[in-house]
């Protein structure tokens, strides 16, 4: 049966409003795993400090005669000084009067939404630095001050390629103390072993710590699910019933269970031979010897205005402490897409 003529359908009215969902959907990622396993302190200056001390090595001569006069002094037991900078970042937000007072879809154009989406942008911007390779810089006049991240650091518990490129350790301002002042320099892609893993979580323990996190970009999670054969939780109970999963969450080492973490903010760093890589570095990490150190937590004031606009600056002032560096560890010069 035909429509009647002159029915009104909407094909024929333009005045119709869109139905355009007020709830905005962002499928950008905001997780930071890294910031999110250590720890956290405030500090009072630029260039904050702390102490790693080395215990002598244990003694299997370490006996003395009943009655005996005291022996002359042991050497003393004395901290290495540490220190890195802390770094200022920011976002700046500006929304115009106007945009402020429409009624527009989700309210994505006030300030308070712009401010929100630039406070997970910021704390994107944190983790990506913190995990970076770059050195300690203490700035100047034009010139910001840049704290060392993670990868600058290690230099015991490492794993580095020999190949066709060597890679070579980080380097500190007064070799043992002081702050990073050269990063790490890659070698030649290879692939990831389990050999690999597990030797470096031996070197971790074997210096005191305990770790329970391996850090590693989205291609090399894949690889210790599809290629380990050690345990792992591979295998999960549902509902009475057991089954397979084709993700390693867990593994279990000799020295304890590891939690595979990946993350999105591992860098991409090139090399003139082989071009981009993302995520060469899978850490090993023990959270506890670790911390995000403040001289400004993140906070947003407003800007003066200079027209029809407001304007706000979201900032903070960071850098990262490694209690020890001893306590993690790092295979690098990995190539996720590589199977030998």
């Amino acid at each position: 049966m035909g429509v009647t003529a002159n029915t009104n359908e909407t094909y024929d009215v333009s005045t119709i409003r869109e139905d355009l969902q007020d709830a905005l959907i962002s499928i950008s990622p905001t997780e930071t795993p890294f910031m999110s396993a250590i720890g956290r302190r405030n500090v009072d200056n630029t260039y904050f400090e702390w102490g790693e001390v080395d215990l002598a090595s244990p003694s299997t001569s370490n006996r003395v005669i009943e009655g005996e006069s005291a022996p002359g002094n042991d050497a003393p037991t004395n901290a290495n000084r540490l220190g890195n900078y802390t770094q200022i970042s920011d976002k700046v937000v500006e929304v115009s009067d106007t945009a402020e007072q429409v009624n527009g879809a989700g309210d994505a154009q006030t300030v308070a939404k712009q401010i929100a989406y630039k406070l997970k942008e910021l704390k994107r911007d944190m983790e990506s630095m913190l995990v970076s390779n770059v050195a300690a810089s203490a700035g100047a006049s034009g010139t910001a001050r840049q704290t060392a991240g993670l990868p600058a650091w290690l230099r015991t518990n490492v794993d580095r390629s020999t190949g066709t490129v060597d890679g070579a350790n980080p380097t500190l301002s007064g070799t043992t103390s002081g702050s990073p002042d050269a990063a790490a320099t890659d070698g030649s892609c290879r692939a990831l072993t389990e050999d690999l893993l597990k030797s470096v979580i031996a070197d971790c323990w074997d210096n005191g710590a305990e770790p329970s996190i391996v850090l590693c970009g989205s291609a090399v999670k894949q690889r210790i699910s599809s290629a380990f054969t050690g345990s792992s939780t591979r295998y999960q109970d549902m509902a009475d019933r057991t089954t397979l999963s084709a993700a390693v969450d867990v593994y279990v080492s000799d020295f304890g269970e590891l939690t595979i973490v990946p993350s999105r903010w591992l860098e991409t760093r090139e090399t003139a031979s082989e071009g981009a890589v993302a995520g060469r570095d899978v850490f090993v990490l023990d959270p506890s010897y670790a911390r995000v150190a403040y001289l400004q937590t993140t906070k947003q004031k407003p800007l003066a205005r200079t027209g029809h606009a407001e304007r706000r600056l979201i900032s903070v002032e960071y850098g990262l402490q490694i209690d020890s560096e001893k306590a993690h560890g790092v295979i690098a010069d990995i190539d996720g897409s590589l199977t030998s």
